[in-house]
């Protein structure tokens, strides 16, 4: 069995974790409150913990509630600073949003951990660019080492993880992965013929485009990754694809 060992740095790090989570939707917004989750466990375990940037450019709208982590207070609000705020509130982080999308924001810089829930080719495009332009980082805290993409249709999708740059593996350890191809790496991207995933006037709309549970399964399965590969310190597979309609859940093996 091939297996990956994790960054060093990630398991002992001298600063926190960080990591820019693009889109705060129906996925993104699912997996900010897994990692605050996971941020909390680790701090609890010794570990200093994650550091999280969230980019998002979109309005609360009636169509999220219902199938996004919003309510009706939030509507007409950007959706990273409500989420943000919120998940600071709650669990005391001093976590920051930025309204505007990336890597367009003017203040943007890279981080350890890029995790993308966006819907669209461009955007994807887009990350993966700026990822290999900045992929050697200014210093430990900007450095890339892990891009985590998160993708669906109606009630399917996958969870791909893949790293920026390669990763020094044990030298006494045998079968051992020292890079992970990145989404646009085991797909042409280009050549996606993407369903329209535009606004939504009504939640029964949004219903029509994604399934009620498909944005929450990807985002168990996506961060259980992430808590393994802390835990654990090595992973045997870099991902999975979930569908809905028959309940199953295949691993995307090394």
């Amino acid at each position: 069995m091939n297996t990956h060992y994790v960054a060093p740095y990630l398991l002992n790090p001298t600063h926190r974790i960080t990591i820019n989570l693009i889109g705060a939707g129906g996925t993104g917004s699912q997996v900010l409150q897994a990692l605050s989750k996971i941020d909390y466990a680790l701090y609890k375990l010794g570990h200093p913990g994650l550091f999280v940037t969230v980019y998002d450019n979109d309005i609360v709208t009636e169509a999220n509630i219902g199938r996004q982590l919003f309510c009706q207070s939030d509507i007409g609000l950007n959706k990273a600073n409500v989420l943000v705020s919120r998940a600071n509130a709650f669990m005391g982080t001093d976590w920051e949003s930025r309204n505007a999308l990336f890597p367009e924001a003017h203040d943007c810089t890279s981080a350890n951990i890029t995790i993308s829930c966006v819907d669209n080719v461009k955007s994807r495009l887009a990350i993966a660019d700026f990822l290999r332009e900045n992929k050697q980082g200014n210093n430990d805290q900007m450095k890339p080492y892990y891009w985590l993409d998160f993708g669906n249709q109606t009630d399917r999708g996958q969870v791909v993880l893949g790293t920026i740059n390669k990763v020094k593996q044990p030298k006494e350890e045998d079968n051992k992965i020292e890079s992970l191809k990145c989404i646009d790496e085991i797909y042409n991207l280009s050549e996606v013929n993407e369903e329209d995933s535009g606004p939504s006037c009504s939640l029964a709309e949004a219903l029509q485009k994604q399934d009620l549970f498909i944005n929450p399964a990807l985002c168990q399965i996506g961060c259980a990754l992430l808590w393994k590969m802390f835990t654990d310190g090595s992973i045997n597979t870099q991902g999975a694809y979930i569908n809905l309609s028959t309940l199953s859940v295949n691993p995307i093996k090394l």
